[in-house]
């Protein structure tokens, strides 16, 4: 009775193994990536460039700069260095959850709410 019980076990967890999604994390801390979301009803793109510590978002021709704070090789802190009112005071814990190519898939929320969101972003070449 035990042997089933063993080989149930063990296909489970081959077949779990092979649904995991690839995270190669490192190429993405730094470069110039773009990222597309829904505002409202229109497709609206950022392009950002970043390198360890810092990050330039250009949203709608307009530049701004964040401060990075690295937790680990996946996942870091976004806070807006010239915050303009009280939203842009609050940080943003960014996670990426999995990457594929040139492009990883991510999940962000504000720092201390459980709301996340997800996105996908692409590196440039």
């Amino acid at each position: 009775m035990d042997i089933p019980i063993a080989l149930a076990a063990l296909s489970l967890f081959c077949c779990s193994s092979c649904m995991q999604s690839e995270r190669d994390c490192s190429n993405f801390k730094t470069g110039t990536f773009r990222f597309e979301a829904l505002v409202g009803t229109k497709m609206e793109t950022t392009t950002f460039v970043r390198n360890d510590s810092i990050e330039i978002d250009y949203f709608r021709g307009i530049a701004d700069t964040s401060y990075i704070r690295w937790i680990n090789d996946c996942e870091f802190i976004v806070q807006k260095a010239n915050p303009k009112n009280r939203a842009d005071r609050k940080a943003i814990h960014m996670k990426i959850l999995s990457t594929e190519g040139d492009s990883y898939t991510f999940e962000y929320n504000i720092v201390n709410e459980k709301k996340k969101q997800r996105g996908k972003a692409t590196k440039q070449q």
